[in-house]
């Protein structure tokens, strides 16, 4: 018998009963199916069972944890599907490439062609195997063991990625006779994915999942047009580049192709800033340059920039932080915690702001504010402003996009532009790297470099970063004249140097050290690269330190 701790109660179980066992006892308590447990601070997998006594807890497909591994449980009921349907031998590639909002595009190459009636066919084999609840088999293979197996299903992204493993032994996931490699958790079988659809979409399929915050639904597929151009463009860049996944980028620092590899990608970004700056000065009558993204997306490093370029044409643009135009700290709204709510809109002087710009619009002279951020107050510092007939305002800001923020400001006076590090390196063609965790270790390594924050105090507040981009940024995405894509291929094995350190030094008893060891184990895939070779003006400066720009 063991006996668990769970909920502050002890309860007692036979020898032998997994976790998936356990769970159905406690079903009825979450909102969702239950995805995974910590049992004695650690994340395990449902289809283990307990080494001994312990504590015990839950997580259901509503949390971070278990929204990935459902995403990732139908990935490879996917993956198994296709590879059903299609026939190995017909397959040459099919790889999990991005998300767009919670679907996951897929595309694929080889003797078939992702129309509607191939994507139909997939769904109803994904469909079958949930019926069936095909159990999900994992086993601990040897590398060597684990690399024959992969050359065997032609699966030579994987064959590349077990040749950077650190350890001996690497887990493996089978169901029905197809195996597979996954990064993090699986659910126990594929009864576990009940709500999905699978599309075509340009060269591949759309694989359509319910939202985290709504993981009991499928709402309709929304197209983001302009998103997956940006991010079809960086994955063909890549593939030009020979650097499609986590082994391809480890051959080419290995090969000695490194700094090409870097010239190239900074060249890119820079003839794509080069192309926005034209597109605002051919527009004509453009006085406002709207930019906003998500948290450490490089807004301001892309801001300096694209002002450069601006020069170029003989423009003058003059940078403005919407942050300047704060409200004063007691009059911040609070969230349903209580806290200070500095991503909603009305923490900003929406008046005072539509107001400034009007009168700059006007050909008055306008003094800007500067927040201080220490006391809380809005401060006035002799800042003052009066455009001229090639005097331009760069605006970079949270809520940049939104027309609320200024309504008083006409259109054609308006340029949006849409900033986000939209990775589309993949750890290998089945497991993708989401965005949000390089931006994360960004934003982990910077706050730790220019303000003494911890990781702790990073992986801590992170959720609540991410609620204020899905409701103030994600939306208006969209409405932007001009999207630029801040990733850079290389920078995740950059960023491992510094991130490694201070993801070590988050503490077993800290709630953060399971997204820390999470992290720690996504890291491990890199090799290490310093920073010796970075342009001075590369976004990733913005980070890592050494930027010629004041940021």
């Amino acid at each position: 018998m063991v006996k668990l701790t769970i909920n502050g109660v002890v309860k007692e179980y036979q020898d032998g009963v997994t976790f998936e066992g356990i769970a159905k006892d406690y079903a009825d308590h979450y909102e969702s199916d239950i995805a995974g447990v910590i049992f004695n601070g650690s994340l395990k997998e449902l289809i283990h069972k307990p080494s001994g006594d312990g504590e015990l807890s839950f997580y259901d497909m509503g949390s971070f944890a278990g929204h990935r591994s459902y995403a990732r449980t139908a990935t490879f009921l996917f993956m198994k599907a296709a590879d059903d349907v299609i026939g190995r031998e017909k397959i040459k590639k099919i790889k999990a490439e991005f998300s767009i909002g919670p679907a996951c595009f897929i595309s694929g190459a080889g003797d078939f062609t992702p129309d509607e009636t191939l994507a139909k066919a997939i769904e109803e084999r994904m469909r079958e195997l949930v019926e069936q609840k095909e159990p999900i088999h994992k086993s601990t293979v040897k590398i060597s063991d684990a690399t024959a197996l992969f050359e065997k299903q032609n699966m030579t992204d994987k064959v590349k990625l077990c040749k950077y493993r650190g350890s001996s032994f690497i887990n493996v996931y089978e169901m029905d006779g197809y195996y597979d490699y996954y990064y993090g958790h699986m659910l126990p079988n594929a009864g576990y994915i009940k709500y999905f659809e699978v599309l075509p979409y340009e060269n591949g399929f759309m694989l359509n999942l319910p939202e985290r915050t709504s993981p009991n639904k499928l709402n309709q597929f929304v197209p983001r047009t302009k998103l997956f151009e940006t991010m079809r463009d960086a994955t063909d860049w890549g593939e030009k580049l020979g650097i499609d996944t986590v082994g391809d980028l480890n051959d080419c620092i290995c090969n000695g192709g490194l700094n090409e590899m870097i010239l190239v990608q900074e060249a890119l970004q820079e003839r794509r800033i080069a192309e926005i700056a034209k597109g605002i000065v051919e527009r004509g009558g453009i006085k406002f340059v709207m930019i906003a993204g998500p948290s450490s997306s490089g807004k301001t490093s892309f801001s300096h920039r694209l002002s450069v370029q601006l020069k170029t044409h003989g423009m003058k643009p003059h940078p403005i932080a919407v942050d300047d135009y704060f409200v004063n700290r007691e009059d911040t709204p609070r969230d349903e915690n209580g806290d200070y709510n500095f991503e909603c809109l009305e923490a900003i002087d929406i008046e005072l702001f539509n107001k400034d710009m009007s009168d700059l619009l006007a050909g008055k002279k306008v003094e800007i504010p500067t927040f201080n951020f220490k006391t809380g107050k809005r401060e006035y510092k002799g800042n003052f402003k009066q455009l001229g007939s090639d005097d331009i305002l760069v605006i970079e800001g949270i809520h940049a996009l939104n027309d609320k923020m200024s309504s008083s400001l006409p259109t054609e006076s308006k340029y949006k532009v849409y900033i986000s590090a939209l990775t589309t390196l993949n750890v290998d063609e089945h497991n993708r790297i989401p965005t949000t965790d390089a931006r994360m270790l960004r934003r982990m390594v910077r706050d730790a470099r220019t303000r003494g924050a911890s990781a702790t105090r990073t992986i801590q507040m992170w959720p609540s970063v991410r609620r204020g981009e899905e409701e103030n940024i994600f939306p208006f995405q969209e409405s932007a004249d001009a999207m630029f894509n801040s990733a850079l291929m290389y920078e995740l094995a950059v960023l491992k140097t510094f991130a490694e350190p201070l993801l070590y030094s988050v503490k077993p008893e800290e709630p953060e050290y399971l997204e820390a060891k999470r992290l720690l184990k996504f890291l491990s895939y890199f090799l290490c690269v310093d920073t010796a070779n970075l342009p001075n003006n590369s976004i990733a400066r913005e980070f890592v330190g050494g930027s010629c720009f004041n940021v």
